[in-house]
């Protein structure tokens, strides 16, 4: 068998002095809505018959406060096997029908659209459920004899603009560390865990370092995140192909460059050798085309950035990648650890020799 690649309020006692708020500029994280459309679609052209092949697509974006979900279409071919499959370990997760409301709160924070949301649209033989973050994800089958696999998911999302912050009422860094180390308690139980190093986002010595140049005493944790976001900014080249998906943290800094997802594990990285807590963001990006030029079906790629755990705030989306914060352009699948968590789409198969994906992605505008 081979692998595949592929706010809450503020927490007593942790206010600001006023010495220690840095002034900051917070870049606009834009107005009104907007909604996009969006196509994956990853192939596999094997270099030999797969007999047999276990797949999980983290493809199905979240509906969230900012975000929702109005149409979302998942095409496999060749079909998947037609019967549910049995997962060991899986019995816990809450099997849902394809179409559902999946966050009735964010349902009523949004505007109501015209007419109601069509149905999900699976292929027979998937089998949809959320992981414990509340990520959506498809389980299927092949065991037939295939050569070729195409995946494609299309969907269409309307974005509005996600809460101001304010730096004023952010605590100093210093305090959210001890926050988190007291464990788990109310308020930040879902934060607690991203304190914690992971396969590509590790503590590690060289990332604390780079972490304390943004980071200096009492300075309030959204300045310091803020900062930090700028500094792998300015300091990592963007380079495809520098990297590959296997590569850590660690080795991504040692290097200074790499692609979104270095970018992305490099801030997590840093924030959790400080003792704070940071989440890996897995979703697209609207990128416009050249003035005068027409939009390139299938030219853009997947995106990903991180959020930052701060008690006054919640969770901040940061993009260090382009050194902005997650706005309108931003379209969220699935957060957790680090990519590993939430790779868009990845299988166990028998047979199938060496392949890897070709991905097409298509952000656009839609009316």
């Amino acid at each position: 068998m081979s692998a595949l690649p592929d706010s809450p309020a503020a927490a007593p006692g942790l206010g600001v002095p006023a010495a220690a708020v840095v002034p900051v500029t917070v870049p606009a994280l834009g107005t009104g809505r907007r909604v996009l459309r969006v196509q994956h679609e990853t192939r596999y052209d094997h270099g030999a018959a797969v007999e047999l092949a276990h797949h999980v697509a983290y493809l199905r974006p979240r509906d969230t406060d900012w975000q929702r979900v109005r149409h979302w279409q998942l095409q496999i071919d060749p079909p998947p096997q037609a019967e549910e499959p049995d997962l060991p370990g899986e019995a816990a997760a809450r099997v849902v029908p394809a179409a559902v409301t999946v966050n009735p709160a964010a349902e009523r924070d949004m505007p109501a659209t015209t007419g109601p949301a069509p149905a999900d649209q699976l292929p027979r033989g998937v089998q949809l459920s959320q992981d414990g973050w509340g990520n959506w994800r498809a389980n299927f089958n092949h065991a037939t004899v295939h050569e070729r696999l195409r995946v494609c998911s299309t969907f269409v999302v309307e974005l509005q603009p996600r809460p101001a912050w304010q730096v004023s009422v952010s605590p100093p860094w210093e305090a959210v560390r001890a926050l988190l180390r007291r464990g788990p308690c109310a308020g930040q139980e879902a934060a607690a865990e991203f304190a914690l190093p992971s396969a590509y986002a590790p503590v590690d010595a060289a990332l604390e370092r780079f972490g304390r140049e943004a980071f200096a005493p009492g300075v309030p944790l959204l300045t310091g995140a803020l900062s930090l976001m700028n500094e792998v900014y300015q300091r990592l080249e963007y380079r495809p192909a520098a990297t590959t998906v296997a590569t850590r943290a660690p080795e991504a800094l040692a290097q200074r460059r790499g692609v979104c997802q270095d970018f992305a594990h490099i801030m997590i990285g840093a924030m959790r050798s400080l003792g704070l807590a940071a989440r890996y963001v897995s979703g697209y990006l609207l990128t416009e085309p050249p003035p005068g030029q027409p939009r390139l079906v299938g030219a853009d790629a997947t995106h990903a950035w991180m959020e930052a755990w701060c008690p006054a705030h919640g969770w901040i989306a940061l993009d260090p990648t382009n050194a902005v914060p997650a706005g309108l352009d931003h379209v969220t699948m699935a957060w957790g650890r680090d990519y590993a968590d939430v790779a868009p789409l990845r299988g166990v198969i028998r047979g199938g020799g060496q392949a890897l994906p070709h991905v097409a992605v298509t952000v656009e505008p839609w009316v």
